[in-house]
């Protein structure tokens, strides 16, 4: 069984002969792409009730045979198979629209692109008869007996203009930049009228995008929301959207259970009960309950770090990982050894030194000692002759790097102000944490910055950073050890190569 969508728009009783064609396709030609809880690869995809409530929605017609609904929004935690019915119904509306229709799916990034436009590729490619109808291209699907084409487009790609759409996919559009992609395709159908449709299947995610404002993504959800409380009349528009409120247990399974059609059928409860162990509270109750969360929240769960905390000792036989995170005047300095673990064994994490500005001093002329900095690396260095890497956010420490490296040390840089490398960094040393695999030496001034932690949720991922850009609250010793964890568990013996961190 499983639970309507918390928000309804719409919800039409009439299968139209377009929506009865759309379900006799994936009935025919329905296939599960890749191995999963549903089923393996090449089986036959089954659709379940609530997924043949939407289709019955989508396609529903007008007096004139056109699109009732131009937009529809639909609101999926992960896991639920929104992917594999976006791509089936984007290749149905390729095969069974319009003569010389155009198929647009349209993601955030290439490489979700990529994704999508494979998921899509495979259906063809798994079905003879589909595959006597369409050519594939590497970035094309075309039908030459009707003159139409299926193509995946990025936000990354730019540009997007001059295209005479019949029909829109876009993949997570909560992660989208800004709007400029939606408006371009919204303005794409113009010329098709009615005989023309835009579809976005997506989890929620942050309110705001990288312009500050409302995210699309959440603006047209509190449109939704309108227009199935009856506050606005829209008959163009279709959401159905599944989530759970904020006052309940996110931890509690009947919870997941209201946010997750496929709960117990394609997802597993196993699944949630070991994400929500490691994952975010924000994160969690955003990509598993499809709740809309704020973008800063406390960063590990309640007690993990504490439960870590053990009496270790890093001795010079250990291959070891500094990570060191540096300021000049306002926010501290800090060194963390992480050692790289044998196996079965858990990274140890322990702090070498700290200089950090005594928040009740008022003296604006405070500065790190540099000098002082350096020679602590060195010192270290010579005592512990296993030290493999010195990951170091370059940001002002730029001459330091050089004159330690200039003595023989293994310097690599590590930008945290990267989002790119912050946010797996956080993920991986994060699962180490909530699954006691990793042990630190409980100190005070590490346990301090960690627990002063907070997430930022955006459409690239989860990473910590302050509560506000001003605050005293110091995290230099969480970036630290972040960047310390990420690489001992990595492993990596790489040479500094400054140019291949992105």
């Amino acid at each position: 069984m499983s639970w309507p969508p918390r928000w309804l728009t719409h919800d039409v009783e009439e299968l139209s002969g377009r929506a009865r064609l759309a379900l006799e396709f994936i009935e025919i030609y329905g296939v599960i792409t890749k191995d999963s809880i549903a089923g393996k690869a090449g089986s036959k995809l089954l659709l379940r009730p609530w997924q043949a409530d939407i289709i019955r929605n989508l396609y529903a017609q007008d007096e004139e045979g056109g699109f009732l609904r131009k937009f529809s929004l639909i609101g999926v935690p992960r896991k639920n198979g929104k992917s594999a019915l976006a791509s089936h119904l984007a290749v149905f509306d390729t095969l069974f629209g319009p003569a010389g229709g155009e198929t647009y799916s349209v993601a955030a990034t290439r490489d979700q692109a990529r994704i999508v436009f494979g998921e899509a590729k495979k259906i063809i490619e798994f079905n003879e008869e589909l595959s006597k109808a369409a050519k594939l291209y590497r970035d094309a699907i075309e039908v030459p007996g009707k003159g139409s084409v299926y193509r995946v487009l990025s936000a990354e790609a730019g540009a997007a203009e001059g295209l005479n759409s019949s029909s829109v996919w876009f993949d997570e559009l909560h992660a989208q930049p800004n709007r400029r992609m939606f408006d371009v395709m919204s303005l794409s159908m113009a010329a098709r009228g009615t005989n023309s449709h835009m579809v976005a299947i997506t989890t929620a995610g942050v309110k705001t995008d990288s312009t500050g404002r409302d995210s699309i993504c959440y603006d047209l959800y509190q449109y939704g929301q309108k227009v199935a409380r009856k506050e606005v009349e829209d008959k163009t528009m279709f959401m159905a959207w599944w989530e759970a409120s904020e006052e309940l247990d996110h931890k509690n399974p009947e919870t997941w259970k209201l946010a997750n059609p496929g709960f117990g059928d394609l997802n597993s409860e196993e699944d949630f009960e070991s994400a929500v162990k490691r994952t975010p509270e924000a994160e969690f109750r955003t990509k598993r309950t499809n709740f809309w969360a704020s973008s800063q929240t406390a960063w590990l769960p309640a007690g993990a770090w504490d439960a870590c905390a053990g009496d270790i000792t890093i001795s010079p036989e250990d291959d070891i990982i500094l990570g060191f995170d540096g300021s000049f005047s306002g926010d501290a300095s800090v060194i963390v050894a992480a050692t790289i673990p044998k196996e079965d064994e858990p990274v140890k994490v322990s702090l070498v030194k700290a200089w950090e500005k005594d928040p009740r001093i008022h003296d604006d002329l405070w500065r790190v000692n540099i000098a002082e900095v350096e020679q602590t690396i060195i010192d270290y260095c010579a005592e512990h002759p296993n030290v493999r890497e010195i990951a170091c956010d370059p940001f002002r420490w730029q001459r330091s790097m050089e004159v330690l490296q200039d003595k023989g040390l293994p310097i690599v840089e590590f930008p945290s102000t990267s989002p790119r490398r912050m946010v797996p960094a956080c993920q991986k040393t994060m699962d180490a944490i909530v699954e006691n695999r990793l042990v630190h030496d409980g100190d005070g001034l590490l346990t301090r910055h960690i627990e002063n932690a907070q997430t930022k949720i955006d459409n690239i991922g989860v990473r910590i950073v302050k509560d506000n850009r001003n605050s005293p609250r110091k995290i230099d010793g969480a970036v630290a050890m972040v960047i310390a964890v990420d690489r001992a568990l990595t492993g990596r013996m790489e040479e500094a190569v400054p140019q291949f961190f992105v």
